[in-house]
């Protein structure tokens, strides 16, 4: 399964690496690669915007890490059946005002027959934390190390 992509409808495990390919991707910071694991009429709800298609996803994408600097990001499976997943996922950012942010969310995914991400509606808050309160210490962009503690391990 290494060089296939996870499709539905979706067991156990292939929630579970569908939702670690999923952070890795966003964790490149890589807005046209992150559009490409999306349907080409890919549906958003991200907070209070709407998003729909690639194009519309890479410009999103390209704001968000404009404000987001220094971005990293955890996500953990949550529920899953057939060709949806329910996730829990935290961030921490720099914001452009030098701040420290974490983000807490949830996200429904629908996925098409070809594991694409058809409709993804994101619900978030923002936290502002010390910069010492910072847990998410791995070199970015990129993924977090499979050593570095998930969101229940950290207990967020």
């Amino acid at each position: 399964m290494p060089n296939q992509p996870v499709v539905p409808p979706f067991g156990r495990d292939d929630a579970i690496a569908k939702v670690r390919a999923a952070e890795d991707l966003w964790n490149t910071r890589d807005p046209e690669r992150v559009a490409l694991a999306y349907s080409p009429d890919s549906r958003w709800r991200n907070r209070t915007t709407w998003v729909k298609g690639r194009d519309e996803i890479v410009a999103f994408l390209v704001q968000k890490w404009e404000r987001e600097l220094d971005y990293r990001l955890i996500k953990e499976m949550w529920g899953y059946g057939d060709n949806r997943i329910a996730v829990r996922f935290a961030s921490e950012c720099r914001g452009k005002d030098g701040l420290w942010y974490r983000c807490y969310g949830n996200e429904n995914w629908q996925f098409d027959a070809d594991g694409r991400c058809q409709l993804r509606h994101a619900s978030i808050n923002d936290l502002q934390i010390a910069e010492s309160a910072r847990l998410y210490h791995w070199d970015a962009p990129g993924p977090r190390p499979q050593d570095h503690p998930g969101l229940t391990d950290l207990g967020l």
